[in-house]
């Protein structure tokens, strides 16, 4: 029976529990509340831990202490929605105890969940329960008692487990909305999976399941500024140095060529060496071009060298890069290439690729807001499964200030970005930013994913849905009279009546429904754009 764990299993329980949720990822989405095509809890749970993964397998040692520090950072920088930014909260506390551990014992990990437990709940501005906080505090308080029981792991691994299903059957009955959709809270399971995971590592079980840890961008900015940032970092080495190798000598080999290159690789970096005993054409970046002639020279005669000062061209960008800053600019998540469109009109610096059942990270918000030539960034994240990570990218970039602005769909996002004046103060911009997401009252058109009953509705698979932020408000088997039923719950006095359609609807059946709602509101003015957004067939905006 295994007592204490030291940094090798660790990494491996990390590792496995990463691998346990990612083969029962699609089985977590699926206990959604809404029964809509954007279930995505074990998505970003999975791809929250293996964003710590990530981190993990770069860290050259087993000491404890390493090994906890690179997965908290791992998950900080990767933690995509809410459930993921909560996962990567609880695992911040967990090894933030472990990590100041010279051995870990059934103590210290009890210690180290119910750390867990405190940090999640910190991070949440309203905590509810019925969610996965419930599950972690309820295991960590079981586990302070079951420590004492058990010092072995494998056999307080199995007892916190247990009390962590029981938790999550306890959900619905904590959380009104879980049990009208008859389903447990999708945060709690995904987290008890990555707990069984660990458990199958101390038993010396093996998880197969393919890990998207090789670098991998899953939201790309969609626009480039004219200096890019990232791009300007230390210059370690600082003559970009180019010359051919021509006539050889005829002792020159070969093997002599490729020792040349390995040679350029201990002076300097990006080194191309390539040719033949005719002829080598050779490029390094490095701080002593002289030695890199010399050594050439004795393969044969130089040819069209060039040396260029790399760190005079750094500073040349740098001066213009700050010549370009302005005080304030704007980031939004954007999902449709017609939504991206109109936020690019809207003088949006910087887009990420990003909604339902595709939250970006953290770190690709921050990312995207490193990229913005500008002290302060509004972010427009447009989803309410977003703004956690959001405001988890404060603390992933330096010299900006990041101001969050709680869009919870793409319509109030655009009213933020409308409500923007350059000439105004960032507190007065961000007031009006604030005070515009309540002048839009928005409603989406989607499709039922299950079976189920809910708000009063009996659903099919495949019925079309119209929701507000909150409850659906209609169904029905046609998209446009579930978009006009919709829209007639949601109106009251507005006078603009905004459609964008998403790339599952047609151009001809969009202006149709647009001529429908012109005659039946004349008082309106209906406006049709094109969104091209997946899952949803209307985002609709009412002013």
């Amino acid at each position: 029976m295994q007592k204490t764990i030291n940094g090798a299993m660790l990494k491996s329980m990390f590792t496995t529990a990463a691998k346990l949720l990612e083969i029962n990822r699609q089985a977590v989405d699926a206990l959604n509340v809404f029964p809509v095509p954007d279930g995505d809890t074990g998505t970003n749970m999975s791809m929250t831990l293996q964003s710590a993964i990530k981190e993990l397998v770069k860290c050259q040692t087993n000491k404890i202490s390493d090994i906890s520090d690179a997965t908290s950072k791992g998950a900080l920088r990767g933690a995509r929605g809410n459930s993921g930014v909560i996962t990567s909260q609880i695992l911040r506390g967990v090894c933030s105890t472990l990590g100041k551990a010279n051995e870990i014992t059934t103590k210290v990990f009890a210690d180290a969940l119910m750390n867990g437990a405190s940090i999640a709940y910190g991070a949440v501005t309203n905590p509810k329960e019925g969610t996965i906080l419930t599950v972690q505090r309820m295991i960590a308080e079981h586990a302070k008692s079951a420590h004492r029981r058990h010092k072995d792991f494998e056999t307080f691994f199995t007892d916190i487990i247990e009390a962590g299903n029981e938790a999550v059957n306890l959900t619905p009955t904590l959380l009104p909305v879980l049990k009208k959709a008859g389903v447990v809270d999708a945060g709690g399971k995904g987290l008890v999976i990555i707990y069984e995971g660990m458990l199958k590592a101390l038993k010396g079980e093996t998880v197969n399941a393919d890990l998207a840890i090789n670098d991998n961008a899953s939201a790309q900015s969609s626009m480039d500024n004219h200096i890019d940032i990232m791009s300007l970092g230390n210059i370690e080495f600082a003559y970009c140095t180019e010359f051919f190798v021509t006539n050889l000598k005829k002792q020159t080999t070969l093997a002599d060529i490729e020792r040349f290159k390995e040679f350029l690789m201990t002076i300097g970096d990006s080194v191309i060496v390539i040719g033949d005993l005719e002829f080598v054409k050779v490029h390094v970046h490095t701080n002593q071009p002289g030695v890199a002639l010399t050594r050439a020279l004795e393969l044969g005669e130089l040819d069209k060298l060039k040396i260029e000062n790399m760190l005079e061209q750094n500073r040349a960008l740098m001066k213009q890069y700050e010549l370009e800053k302005k005080p304030i600019g704007m980031m939004a998540v954007s999902a449709g290439d017609g939504i991206s469109t109109i936020f690019k009109d809207l003088m949006v610096d910087q887009i990420i690729e990003g909604g339902q059942s595709m939250n970006p990270s953290a770190s690709d918000i921050a990312d995207a807001v490193a990229r913005i030539n500008a002290d302060n960034v509004f972010v427009f994240p447009n989803n309410k499964n977003i703004i956690l990570a959001a405001e988890q990218a404060k603390s992933l970039v330096e010299n900006k200030t990041i101001h969050v602005i709680p869009t919870k769909n793409i319509p109030q996002g655009f009213a933020a970005a409308l409500a923007f004046n350059p000439e105004l103060p960032v507190d007065e911009n961000k007031t009006n930013m604030i005070h515009a997401l309540d002048t839009v009252t928005v409603g989406q058109v989607t499709y039922a994913v299950r079976n189920t009953k809910l708000y009063g509705f009996e659903l099919k698979i495949g019925d079309v849905m119209g929701l507000d932020n909150k409850k659906i408000l209609a169904k029905g088997k046609d998209v446009s009279q579930v978009t006009i039923d919709l829209i007639e719950k949601l109106r009251s006095v507005e006078e603009i009546i905004t459609l964008y359609y998403g790339q599952d609807v047609s151009e001809k059946d969009a202006l149709a429904l647009q001529q429908v709602l012109s005659e039946r509101y004349p008082d309106c003015d209906v406006e049709l754009h094109y969104g091209g957004q997946p899952i949803y067939y209307y985002y609709v905006a009412l002013e």
